[in-house]
């Protein structure tokens, strides 16, 4: 029997990498998605399209759609209907923290370890519990941080029978985005994968942009322009379609626009 996980796959490129990386470590892999009332809803979109291409390209991959959209009328964050406009920018400026949903990754976190519990008792077998978590997430959201792991983990375990069958990975804890994209390049080799399908089935975009039925990615929202300054530094354009207020645009606008941004800060 194959190495067990269960992914918290958002769509977003992150999450996204941390599969690939778990496949290229030889793991069966369990993805849940979390439907909470996005305004990005085109997340799940991506991570069911990411989740067929791999499963016709020869992994074996499960997923799932966790459906928590009553909460979007309870919560308040510019990342949930009804809530503020969500800010442009880097993620280091202050007004970034209107983008943390509440206790976010603890709720989502509590589902991935049910399941990854009940699959160890099932099959009588350890299971690694993974979520996207970086470096680059640790100055806005504490629930990306190694604290939170460390202290929801033992929540965890004080709270259930044989739960040391289950364990947390977290490969990019301690990275940023471009560490993830360059991994995810030696993924998408090691995997015989093309590296530009793989993340053009892929949302990093808050204010994604819907134009005649097609979702675009805006490029100026904090987790575009961290995601763009991420291609950049691999030196290649990033394979998603980006459009603003005027309509699609091509890859130099968008990267000089990051560009400016990264030279003003």
């Amino acid at each position: 029997m194959k190495k067990q996980a269960v992914l918290s796959l958002s769509g977003g490129m992150d999450s996204s990498t941390v599969l690939l990386r778990l496949l290229t470590d030889g793991y069966e892999v369990t993805c849940l998605s979390f439907d909470y009332g996005q305004k990005h809803r085109v997340e799940l979109e991506r991570a069911q399209q990411l989740v067929n291409f791999l499963n016709d390209s020869g992994q074996k991959v499960k997923y799932g759609v966790i459906n928590l959209d009553g909460l979007a009328p309870m919560l308040n964050s510019a990342l949930v209907e009804g809530g503020d406009e969500v800010p442009e920018g880097h993620y280091e400026q202050e007004n970034m923290k209107e983008t943390v949903v509440p206790n976010r990754n603890k709720i989502f976190s509590s589902i991935i370890q049910a399941v990854a519990l009940s699959i160890a008792n099932e099959k009588d077998t350890e299971v690694r519990i993974a979520m996207g978590i970086h470096a680059g997430d640790h100055a806005i959201y504490p629930d990306c941080r190694q604290e939170f792991r460390d202290a929801d983990y033992n929540a965890f375990t004080e709270g259930n029978w044989d739960a040391d069958r289950v364990s947390n990975v977290t490969p990019y804890l301690d990275g940023d985005k471009f560490d993830i994209l360059k991994d995810g390049a030696i993924c998408c080799e090691q995997l015989g994968l093309d590296f530009d399908t793989v993340y053009a089935n892929t949302n990093t975009s808050y204010k994604p942009i819907n134009i005649a039925g097609k979702w675009y990615s805006d490029y100026k929202s904090a987790s575009s322009v961290e995601r763009v300054e991420a291609f950049i530094k691999l030196g290649r354009p990033d394979p998603v379609s980006y459009a603003d207020e005027g309509g699609v645009v091509n890859w130099e606008t968008v990267r000089n626009h990051v560009e400016q941004i990264l030279n003003a800060a």
